[in-house]
Protein backbone atom coordinates (compact mmCIF):
# COMPACT_ATOMS: atom_id res chain seq x y z
CA UNK A 1 0.00 0.00 0.00
CA UNK A 2 1.41 3.42 -0.97
CA UNK A 3 0.89 6.92 0.32
CA UNK A 4 -1.96 9.04 -0.92
CA UNK A 5 -1.68 10.44 -4.41
CA UNK A 6 -1.43 14.23 -4.59
CA UNK A 7 -3.81 16.02 -6.96
CA UNK A 8 -2.37 18.73 -9.21
CA UNK A 9 -4.04 21.55 -11.13
CA UNK A 10 -2.01 22.85 -14.07
CA UNK A 11 -2.62 26.49 -15.06
CA UNK A 12 -1.18 27.94 -18.28
CA UNK A 13 -2.70 30.17 -20.94
CA UNK A 14 -1.05 28.08 -23.66
CA UNK A 15 -2.98 24.82 -24.14
CA UNK A 16 0.06 23.06 -25.57
CA UNK A 17 2.34 24.08 -22.72
CA UNK A 18 -0.29 23.11 -20.16
CA UNK A 19 -0.50 19.66 -21.73
CA UNK A 20 3.29 19.27 -21.61
CA UNK A 21 3.43 20.23 -17.94
CA UNK A 22 0.52 17.91 -17.17
CA UNK A 23 2.40 15.06 -18.87
CA UNK A 24 5.46 15.87 -16.74
CA UNK A 25 3.37 15.66 -13.56
CA UNK A 26 1.86 12.32 -14.55
CA UNK A 27 5.36 10.85 -14.86
CA UNK A 28 6.15 11.54 -11.20
CA UNK A 29 4.98 8.70 -8.91
CA UNK A 30 2.47 9.85 -6.32
CA UNK A 31 0.99 12.67 -8.41
CA UNK A 32 -1.96 12.94 -10.77
CA UNK A 33 -3.42 15.83 -12.76
CA UNK A 34 -7.03 16.67 -11.91
CA UNK A 35 -7.43 19.62 -14.24
CA UNK A 36 -5.93 22.08 -16.69
CA UNK A 37 -6.98 25.73 -16.62
CA UNK A 38 -6.11 28.47 -19.11
CA UNK A 39 -7.39 31.64 -17.45
CA UNK A 40 -7.47 33.19 -13.98
CA UNK A 41 -11.19 32.61 -13.54
CA UNK A 42 -10.96 29.04 -14.78
CA UNK A 43 -8.09 28.41 -12.38
CA UNK A 44 -10.08 29.68 -9.40
CA UNK A 45 -13.17 27.68 -10.38
CA UNK A 46 -11.28 24.43 -10.96
CA UNK A 47 -9.24 24.84 -7.79
CA UNK A 48 -12.38 25.26 -5.70
CA UNK A 49 -14.06 22.32 -7.44
CA UNK A 50 -11.18 19.82 -7.41
CA UNK A 51 -9.37 20.87 -4.19
CA UNK A 52 -5.85 20.06 -5.48
CA UNK A 53 -2.92 19.71 -3.10
CA UNK A 54 -0.59 21.36 -5.64
CA UNK A 55 -1.15 24.06 -8.27
CA UNK A 56 1.29 24.85 -11.09
CA UNK A 57 0.49 28.52 -11.72
CA UNK A 58 1.41 30.59 -14.76
CA UNK A 59 1.62 34.37 -14.26
CA UNK A 60 0.54 35.73 -17.62
CA UNK A 61 -3.12 34.81 -18.05
CA UNK A 62 -5.59 36.40 -20.50
CA UNK A 63 -7.92 37.76 -17.81
CA UNK A 64 -5.50 38.65 -15.03
CA UNK A 65 -2.31 37.87 -13.18
CA UNK A 66 -1.62 34.39 -11.93
CA UNK A 67 -0.08 35.95 -8.82
CA UNK A 68 -3.49 37.38 -7.90
CA UNK A 69 -4.90 33.87 -8.30
CA UNK A 70 -2.15 32.64 -5.97
CA UNK A 71 -3.16 35.30 -3.44
CA UNK A 72 -6.77 34.12 -3.58
CA UNK A 73 -5.90 30.43 -3.36
CA UNK A 74 -3.58 30.86 -0.40
CA UNK A 75 -6.32 32.75 1.45
CA UNK A 76 -8.55 29.64 1.29
CA UNK A 77 -9.04 27.61 4.53
CA UNK A 78 -7.08 24.62 3.16
CA UNK A 79 -4.77 26.18 0.58
CA UNK A 80 -2.77 24.17 -1.95
CA UNK A 81 0.98 24.36 -2.36
CA UNK A 82 1.74 26.59 -5.34
CA UNK A 83 4.63 26.32 -7.75
CA UNK A 84 4.79 29.38 -10.01
CA UNK A 85 5.74 28.55 -13.61
CA UNK A 86 6.37 31.57 -15.78
CA UNK A 87 8.48 33.17 -18.48
CA UNK A 88 8.61 36.28 -16.26
CA UNK A 89 12.17 36.83 -15.10
CA UNK A 90 11.64 40.17 -13.35
CA UNK A 91 12.83 40.15 -9.76
CA UNK A 92 9.62 41.96 -8.81
CA UNK A 93 7.58 38.93 -9.92
CA UNK A 94 9.89 36.53 -8.10
CA UNK A 95 9.73 38.66 -4.95
CA UNK A 96 5.95 38.85 -5.04
CA UNK A 97 5.64 35.10 -5.53
CA UNK A 98 7.88 34.54 -2.51
CA UNK A 99 5.95 37.04 -0.40
CA UNK A 100 2.68 35.37 -1.30
CA UNK A 101 4.00 32.01 -0.14
CA UNK A 102 4.75 30.17 -3.38
CA UNK A 103 6.66 26.94 -2.82
CA UNK A 104 8.92 27.37 -5.86
CA UNK A 105 9.33 29.57 -8.93
CA UNK A 106 10.29 27.86 -12.19
CA UNK A 107 11.28 29.93 -15.21
CA UNK A 108 9.89 28.59 -18.49
CA UNK A 109 10.90 26.68 -20.43
CA UNK A 110 12.05 23.93 -18.11
CA UNK A 111 12.45 20.19 -18.48
CA UNK A 112 10.88 17.26 -16.70
CA UNK A 113 13.83 16.77 -14.34
CA UNK A 114 13.53 20.29 -12.92
CA UNK A 115 9.85 19.90 -12.07
CA UNK A 116 10.26 16.32 -10.85
CA UNK A 117 12.89 17.37 -8.30
CA UNK A 118 10.52 20.00 -6.84
CA UNK A 119 7.55 17.65 -6.70
CA UNK A 120 9.54 14.86 -5.08
CA UNK A 121 10.96 17.30 -2.51
CA UNK A 122 7.45 18.43 -1.65
CA UNK A 123 6.34 14.82 -1.15
CA UNK A 124 9.19 14.26 1.30
CA UNK A 125 8.26 17.44 3.15
CA UNK A 126 4.63 16.37 3.53
CA UNK A 127 5.61 12.94 4.84
CA UNK A 128 8.02 14.50 7.33
CA UNK A 129 5.37 16.94 8.56
CA UNK A 130 2.95 14.11 9.32
CA UNK A 131 5.63 12.40 11.42
CA UNK A 132 6.33 15.37 13.70
CA UNK A 133 4.62 16.14 17.03
CA UNK A 134 2.41 19.21 17.45
CA UNK A 135 5.35 21.29 18.62
CA UNK A 136 8.64 21.38 16.72
CA UNK A 137 12.16 21.94 17.95
CA UNK A 138 14.47 24.33 16.09
CA UNK A 139 16.25 21.35 14.54
CA UNK A 140 12.92 20.13 13.16
CA UNK A 141 12.18 23.57 11.69
CA UNK A 142 15.63 23.75 10.09
CA UNK A 143 15.14 20.29 8.60
CA UNK A 144 11.73 21.15 7.15
CA UNK A 145 12.96 24.32 5.44
CA UNK A 146 16.04 22.47 4.20
CA UNK A 147 13.92 19.78 2.54
CA UNK A 148 12.79 22.25 -0.12
CA UNK A 149 16.36 23.08 -1.12
CA UNK A 150 18.56 21.22 -3.58
CA UNK A 151 18.95 17.47 -2.93
CA UNK A 152 21.85 16.10 -0.93
CA UNK A 153 25.14 15.98 -2.81
CA UNK A 154 25.02 12.21 -3.30
CA UNK A 155 21.78 12.69 -5.25
CA UNK A 156 22.27 16.08 -6.89
CA UNK A 157 25.79 15.18 -8.08
CA UNK A 158 25.68 11.39 -8.43
CA UNK A 159 28.37 9.17 -9.83
CA UNK A 160 28.79 8.94 -13.58
CA UNK A 161 26.04 6.86 -15.15
CA UNK A 162 23.37 7.93 -12.64
CA UNK A 163 20.75 10.63 -13.19
CA UNK A 164 19.88 12.79 -10.15
CA UNK A 165 16.16 13.05 -11.03
CA UNK A 166 15.92 9.29 -11.56
CA UNK A 167 17.63 8.74 -8.21
CA UNK A 168 15.01 11.01 -6.64
CA UNK A 169 12.17 9.10 -8.31
CA UNK A 170 13.56 5.75 -7.18
CA UNK A 171 14.06 7.01 -3.64
CA UNK A 172 10.54 8.43 -3.66
CA UNK A 173 9.08 5.12 -4.83
CA UNK A 174 10.73 3.38 -1.87
CA UNK A 175 9.77 6.06 0.66
CA UNK A 176 6.15 6.20 -0.51
CA UNK A 177 5.56 2.53 0.21
CA UNK A 178 4.41 1.36 3.64
CA UNK A 179 6.13 -1.99 3.07
CA UNK A 180 9.50 -3.12 1.75
CA UNK A 181 9.66 -3.02 -2.06
CA UNK A 182 11.58 -5.00 -4.64
CA UNK A 183 13.50 -3.70 -7.65
CA UNK A 184 10.72 -5.00 -9.90
CA UNK A 185 8.08 -3.04 -7.96
CA UNK A 186 10.17 0.12 -8.06
CA UNK A 187 10.75 -0.35 -11.79
CA UNK A 188 7.00 -0.57 -12.42
CA UNK A 189 6.28 2.51 -10.31
CA UNK A 190 8.96 4.71 -11.86
CA UNK A 191 8.67 3.38 -15.41
CA UNK A 192 12.20 2.03 -15.85
CA UNK A 193 13.65 -1.43 -16.39
CA UNK A 194 14.17 -3.78 -13.46
CA UNK A 195 17.93 -3.79 -14.09
CA UNK A 196 18.03 0.02 -13.99
CA UNK A 197 15.96 0.10 -10.81
CA UNK A 198 18.32 -2.42 -9.19
CA UNK A 199 21.34 -0.34 -10.15
CA UNK A 200 19.86 2.82 -8.62
CA UNK A 201 18.69 1.00 -5.51
CA UNK A 202 22.18 -0.40 -4.99
CA UNK A 203 23.62 3.10 -5.32
CA UNK A 204 21.11 4.53 -2.82
CA UNK A 205 21.75 1.68 -0.39
CA UNK A 206 25.50 2.29 -0.61
CA UNK A 207 24.96 5.95 0.30
CA UNK A 208 22.66 5.12 3.21
CA UNK A 209 19.54 6.58 1.59
CA UNK A 210 17.64 3.28 1.57
CA UNK A 211 18.07 0.09 3.59
CA UNK A 212 18.36 -3.41 2.20
CA UNK A 213 16.34 -6.22 3.73
CA UNK A 214 16.64 -9.86 2.68
CA UNK A 215 13.46 -11.91 2.46
CA UNK A 216 14.10 -15.66 2.56
CA UNK A 217 11.73 -18.04 0.81
CA UNK A 218 11.50 -21.80 0.92
CA UNK A 219 14.18 -22.26 -1.73
CA UNK A 220 16.61 -20.29 -3.82
CA UNK A 221 18.30 -16.96 -3.19
CA UNK A 222 16.86 -14.44 -0.73
CA UNK A 223 14.87 -11.64 -2.34
CA UNK A 224 16.34 -8.15 -2.03
CA UNK A 225 13.80 -5.66 -0.73
CA UNK A 226 14.25 -2.02 0.21
CA UNK A 227 12.86 0.50 2.66
CA UNK A 228 13.59 4.16 3.42
CA UNK A 229 16.53 4.82 5.74
CA UNK A 230 14.55 7.15 8.03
Amino acid sequence: MTADVLDVLVVDDDYRVAAIHAAFVERVPGYRVVGQAHSAQEALTQARDTKPQVVLMDIYLPDGSGLEVVRSLLDEPDPPAVIVISAAREIASVRQAMQLGALHYLVKPFGFNVLAERLVAYQRLRRRLTGLPDEAEQADVDELFGMLRAPASALSRPDKGHSAPTLELVRNAVAASTDDVSAAEVAETVGISRATAQRYLTYLERHGVVKLALRYGATGRPEHRYRGAR
